[in-house]
Order: structure tokens, then sequence, then C-alpha cells
């Protein structure tokens, strides 16, 4: 029996209205946008003062189905809500992304990615069906058995073949708790030769595993991160506080236990941008015990980024002290997992960044999603890496030869940060000739962006 609230249904079909009035309003000619004040994004793009898609009314959860374990839910409506709306219920998304604002839609249109993905894949792969509305203005509602083009190219469209408006999506039940086991290597090849095993069999020394990821502070100390789901109750660990979860990771040899509650667990990247706090103080011990607790998460510091960004501080300070400008490098990348470790024998020869986070997926689907062309019921191996590095030669040089290794390894790396591609490049990495049919079907006007053009190109 699903769990409705009328006053929640009734609020999304006025944020449907507001949506296509605000669609309405924009002059024929001009480029159709979200008119979305946040963003989990790292893409610069070109300013604009013209008026966008009014998603306000599109934030919530419609409703929840216990029984058949699924959600209706807005596009707009951030994984922080939806947890709280199914929890309640012991449940959980296949996917939940690491960052508390990250919106369904969000997450759907782009590629969102957590510890369960090795065996739950991509959060797209958990849709059942999603309202979109397309470039010319209409809502559409997609599926595998109905507009199954655009159900199968909207995922790493990046809002450029139409956004979200409501998603339907299946749920997984989930205990109250999370018992950790943290497994340290001296050695990379043999840390991910551990990975493909758990992977494989669904478990590690006999036991079924429930979450996998792992973290690499250099090439001989890094880590295996195993989650299992439990019931029995006990103490957990909190690491919104002073105790920083990333650091409680590291010890000497061995393996380390630890226990979250599950939403402890969902979150545990979230309090401290992964590591990123760091680079605001925010990790220093005096600093942190007057930070308040509420403004130790992720959204805060992206709004310090914001600023920097819009005011050059890190610019500016780097210059006074007679450096110069730093090149930003942050970026999500797949690598078949036979590659991974040679992979990340060249980074971290090559690119002066720690740690790197390692995450492994696996589709569930056969049929694939041809904008994200990674091979299905193969295992791939997140790696992301969040920093910046001296400036080089040349505009993005780093990045630019991150993203050429990346090609050579047989890999494919997110688009929402900084990409150096040629178009040519792009479309053959990125389904370019399945994304322009589907664009002309669902977007004849080109009232939105192209994707080349938003990725690469900045508009």
């Amino acid at each position: 029996m699903s769990v409705v609230s009328t006053d929640a249904q009734a609020t999304h079909a006025l944020g449907v209205e507001r949506l296509l009035a605000s669609y309405r309003a924009i002059p024929p000619n001009a480029t159709v946008r979200l008119a979305k004040p946040t963003s989990n994004l790292f893409r610069a793009r070109a300013k604009t003062s013209a008026k966008g898609l009014d998603s306000s009314g599109l934030t919530g959860v419609i409703s929840v189905d216990p029984e058949a374990r699924s959600a209706d839910v807005a596009g707009m409506c951030t994984y922080e809500d939806l947890v709280a709306a199914t929890l309640p219920f012991g449940l959980s998304p296949l996917v939940v992304p690491q960052l508390k604002t990250i919106t369904l839609g969000g997450a759907v249109t782009g590629l969102g990615i957590e510890s369960a993905s090795f065996r739950n894949g991509l959060p797209h792969e958990s849709v059942l069906e999603l309202d979109i509305i397309t470039g010319a203005g209409e809502v559409v509602t997609a599926s595998r058995d109905q507009h199954a083009d655009l159900f199968r190219s909207f995922p790493n469209s990046y809002g450029t073949l139409g956004y979200s408006v409501r998603l339907k999506i299946e749920l997984e039940p989930v205990k109250p708790f999370v018992s950790l086991r943290h497994l340290r290597f001296t050695s990379l090849t043999d840390l991910v030769a551990t990975m493909e095993r758990i992977i494989e069999t669904g478990g590690y020394d006999g036991a079924p595993i429930d979450y996998l990821d792992g973290v690499v502070f250099s090439a001989d100390e890094s880590y295996l991160c195993l989650g299992v789901q439990t019931s029995t109750p006990g103490p957990a660990s909190d690491y919104t506080g002073k105790d920083i979860y990333y650091r409680s990771i590291q010890h000497a040899s061995g393996e380390k236990h630890d226990r979250l509650t599950i939403h402890d667990y969902l979150w545990r990247w979230d309090t401290d941008w992964f590591w990123c706090s760091r680079a605001f103080g925010a990790q220093n011990p005096t600093i942190r015990k007057f930070w308040p607790r509420r403004l130790r998460r992720s959204s805060f510091y992206w709004k310090l980024i914001g600023y920097d960004q819009k005011y050059d501080i890190a610019d500016r300070i780097e210059k006074r002290n007679g450096r110069p400008p730093r090149e930003r490098v942050v970026q999500d990348v797949e690598v078949p997992i036979e590659r991974t470790a040679a992979f990340l024998d060249w980074f971290l020869t090559n690119v002066p960044i720690e740690p790197l986070w390692l995450c492994p997926l696996r589709l569930r689907d056969d049929a694939g999603w041809p904008l994200y062309p990674i091979g299905g019921h193969h295992t791939y191996v997140n790696v992301g890496f969040w920093s910046s590095v001296p400036i080089g030669p040349t505009d993005g040089y780093t990045n630019r030869m991150i993203e050429t290794k990346v090609s050579e390894f047989d890999g494919h790396k997110s688009l929402y940060s900084d990409a150096y591609y040629s178009a040519e490049e792009f479309d053959e990495l990125y389904g370019g000739e399945t994304y322009k049919t589907v664009k002309k079907i669902y977007d004849p006007d080109s009232r939105l962006l192209d994707l080349y053009a938003k990725a690469v190109q900045r508009r």
C-alpha cells in the first residue's frame, strides 16, 4: 500500500504547473535552463541573467510504497530528504550518492555512485519510470517500454535532453546498523585482487558484503572498507563531531572494526566532504571545536567554493605568496578493474593528489546506457580525486593528461567537472550519434544546450 500525502501530491501538481508556465515565459529564441540556486557541479559556465525553469515546487517525496518497495519522488528532491522519508519504513534507495544535497534528478541525468554500486549499479538503473520536461516544453513519461530512446539516453545527458519532473524508483530493505571492516593493504595489486574476489563472490571470509569502497593514501597504504548491515543493537561511532571518518579508516596493519547507524553510514562522507574540508581548516582540532556542527556538511563547503570561484580568493592568496595559480583537478573516472592497479600506479607517480577514493561498480542492465557506454556485467572501479595541482605549461595540462590516460586504459570519466575533449573525441566517448538522434526528437528547436557545449565549452 502506498503511503501518499495529499499535500505532497497537490504540491507536486502545482509545481508542474509552475514549471510549465516558466517554460512558456522564456522567449522562443532563448536557451532554456534550470533556475536552480545550488549545484553539485564543478563545471564553470557562462553567466546569464535570463530567467530559467521554475523547479521550486518539485523538491519533495510524493509517496513511498513499502509493500512494492518503491517511491515517487519529485525531480529536485535531495537524497537527504529522500532518505529521511524512506528510512522510517526500513527502506533505502538502491544507491545513495555520498552528498546530502545531490538531487535524485541530478544523479540520474548525471551519474551517481556509492558503495552499493558493486551490486546495485548506478542510480538510473533503479528508475522504473520518470516524467521529463523536454526541450519542446512537453512532459513525457519515459520507461523501458515507452519513450525508451529517451529513457536510455537520459543518463549522462546533464539536462540537455530535458529535466526530470518525477521519478519512480526501486527501494531496498535496510537494517538499523552497518558493521564495518577496514582492511589495510601495502600493495595496490593485492587490494584490487581482494576487491575483485569480493565482487565475484558477494562476500568476504564467507560472510556477505553489502557495501564496498576504499581509500588510497599512498602506493603502500590503502584500504578496503567492507560494510555489512545488522540489526544487532549496540554502540555506534559518530563522525559528525570532533572525529573524522576518513582518518578513522587508517590503522597500522591488518584490519580494524567499526560500526555506524545506517543513517550515519549513508552520510559518512558528507560531514567532511570526503576529506576536502581540510582545505577550509575544518579538520584543524582548534578550528573544528568552534565550527558549528550544522555547517559541517558538503553544502556549506560548496558555498565556500562558490565564493572562491566568484572572487578568485585562492589565486589571490597564491599570488600574494609569490606562487602561480593552481589548476583545479576535481574528477571521477571509471577504469576496468583489471586496469585499475596500473592506472593507480600511473596516477600516484604523475599527479600530486592524495587521498584517492575507490568505488567499484557493475551495471545491472545488459542493454546499456548509450551516453555512458561502459560494459554491462563488467566491473569498473571509480577513482575519485578532488584537489588542485601546480599549474602546467598549457591550459588544463593535468586534466588533459588524465583524460588521455583514462582513454588509454579503456575508461570513462564523469562530466560534472572540467573536460577538454575535442568534439570528435567527445562524440566517440559519449554516444554522439545516438545523442544527436534523440536530441532531434525531443528538442527539435535546440532550446536546451548541446551536451558538448555544456560539458566542454562551458556555456
